[in-house]
């Protein structure tokens, strides 16, 4: 019932925020984007922050893991831009760089859903980790250039040694449009 309540909250502020929103030119062809984001869940071992672009921080057990990292974005069309990532993380001692790539698409200029691929270099790993990630949320634009994006980012894995199920996240996304 609380997380209804929150959810139902949110919407509310969220439809306020758009309607103050501008006609869309944050996401026209030409324009860039630079996103912060940092999330919650996927899984109880941290696995999901072994590949990670956001910032992020896991303390299970005697294990902590942290992480930090940015993404960006061109819009190749409207509505759709190109993105890369690259994030840092220490799982518990050990060097993670982390990097992603792919494509993020806003329906009518407040819904944004993206497809990536999410791969790590681990120091001393025989198999590195690569997920395969879709992300849906929400763009609530609190100015002409400034937007925050709740969702939800579902992670597959693409290789059996790190997890063989997906992974749900909930994330919360920050993003400066220019």
């Amino acid at each position: 019932m609380m997380k209804k309540t929150i959810f139902m909250i949110a919407v509310a502020i969220g439809f306020t925020f758009t309607s103050n929103a501008q006609d869309g030119t944050q996401t026209d062809k030409g324009s860039w984007l630079i996103e912060a984001n940092t999330g919650f869940g996927g899984g109880d071992t941290g696995v999901a922050h072994t590949a990670n672009t956001g910032f992020g921080l896991v303390s299970i057990d005697d294990l902590t893991i942290w992480s930090i990292g940015a993404e960006g974005g061109y819009f190749i069309a409207d509505n759709l831009a190109a993105k890369v990532g690259l994030g840092y993380s220490d799982f518990d001692g050990t060097s993670i760089f982390s990097y992603k790539l792919g494509a993020k698409y806003y329906i009518i200029n407040t819904i944004p859903v993206q497809l990536d691929v999410t791969g790590a270099s681990l120091q001393d790993a025989t198999e590195n980790p690569l997920w395969l990630g879709f992300q849906g949320g929400y763009a609530i634009f609190i100015g002409d250039m400034v937007s925050i994006e709740p969702g939800l980012r579902y992670n597959l894995s693409l290789n059996e040694d790190f997890t063989e199920e997906g992974m749900f996240e909930f994330r919360i996304g920050f993003a400066l449009h220019f």
